[in-house]
């Protein structure tokens, strides 16, 4: 089975280095902070241009210390979108918020402006925009949209470190912005751990010390914090993957590269072979992901949307390739938001969403920078898909 996510592939390729790391991590003695985590805040603020880079232990705390480093009360509401992972929604609703789900764009499934627009009301405190997939939501819109109605903004790159948008890196879109380094991520450790970054020195200050139990000072505690710090030895691999992360990310571009022009050739033979003998006659189409203009992806995944997804999964599964369905379901649709769809502007529309349509039909393929696209191919065209 080819794997989803090559990770043996990516340590093998860099061995030594990461040995070195981690050994002398080791031979430090010292595990949590220390002069690595703090060499790692500093590439991570080099690489985005963020004034500000801080580490925590997860995208998820990275959230969390966000919404509560920028004021979030019980009541207030944060909006989201409605086609991601869990952890905004999730977030705002652990503190007390109440997330309202904004629809998307249909063909980049990015979270739609106009959308957010529509769910503002006297309550709505700020937005949290996700970079889905590895390319930035539509920001000059979205910070017209916070800025006319004094909102604050959330970016949350889990998925996009490394992208930009107009020349405008990735992570320096939102008030504070945060990314992931869970292992799957195009930059990811070995567990869990994340980052915040933002040009602001208060909320700065204010995030360092949500994430070490409200303190500056040992044992003085200026404010009910959390402990949410990444271990030495995940910023000592995250600095070994950092070296090589802009070839990976050339890697998987090249590799996007060969999926669209297979999936490209795939539907004008279908398009063609309309109301003809062709094999191709009575397949459906498979679209990728639409990168909007201006932007550059990180590919965290290789999305498309399949008119027949089931009859495109059963080809996957004949050919033994693997994929992921993300995501299986809208937020608003989740049992443990049950209540909240009034607060839903897809749900306002008799359940006819993007978002809705787009959870029937997406399917993500194999990809990081140590994917063999060309095996994949080579077994999809013998498929006939």
């Amino acid at each position: 089975m080819i794997p989803f996510i090559n990770v043996r592939a990516q340590r093998e390729a860099y061995l030594s280095e990461f040995k070195q790391a981690e050994q002398d991590v080791l031979d430090s003695g010292c595990f949590i902070g220390g002069p690595v985590v703090q060499t790692l805040e500093s590439e991570l603020a080099e690489f985005t241009g963020a004034k500000h880079a801080i580490t925590c232990g997860s995208g998820t705390d990275a959230l969390t210390i966000a919404l509560l480093a920028l004021g979030l009360k019980p009541g207030d509401e944060v909006i989201v979108p409605d086609f991601t992972f869990i952890a905004p929604a999730e977030c705002v609703m652990r503190l007390g918020g109440i997330p309202k789900f904004a629809d998307i764009d249909p063909e980049t499934l990015q979270v739609s402006a106009e959308s957010i627009t529509k769910l503002i009301t006297p309550k709505t405190k700020g937005i949290i925009a996700v970079n889905l997939f590895g390319q930035c939501a539509p920001y000059a819109e979205i910070q017209e949209c916070a800025r006319a109605n004094s909102l604050w903004l959330i970016e949350d790159s889990a998925q996009a470190f490394g992208a930009s948008q107009n020349g405008v890196p990735a992570c320096t879109f939102g008030d504070i912005s945060i990314t992931s380094f869970y292992p799957a991520k195009p930059l990811g450790c070995y567990g869990d751990g994340g980052a915040l970054f933002t040009a602001n020195d208060e909320l700065a200050k204010k995030i360092r010390l949500i994430a070490n139990h409200g303190s500056q000072t040992r044992y003085i505690h200026e404010i009910c914090g959390m402990n949410s710090r990444l271990d030495a030895i995940q910023a000592a691999v995250l600095r070994v993957k950092l070296r090589h992360f802009k070839d990976e990310l050339k890697k998987r571009s090249e590799n996007t590269r060969k999926y669209d022009e297979f999936f490209a050739e795939y539907n004008r033979n279908i398009s063609s072979a309309q109301g003809s003998a062709s094999h191709f006659a009575n397949r459906a189409k498979i679209v990728p992901q639409k990168i909007a203009d201006g932007n550059t992806s990180t590919y965290a995944q290789y999305t498309v949307l399949a008119e027949d997804r089931q009859s495109f999964i059963a080809k996957l599964d004949d050919a033994k390739i693997p994929y992921c369905i993300h995501y299986p379901q809208p937020l608003h649709t989740q049992p443990c938001f049950k209540g909240l769809a009034q607060a839903c502007e897809s749900a306002s529309r008799d359940g006819a969403s993007n978002a809705i349509e787009a959870s029937q039909k997406v399917v993500s393929l194999p990809m990081c920078a140590f994917t063999d696209v060309d095996e994949i191919i080579a077994r999809l065209r013998k498929t006939t898909i």
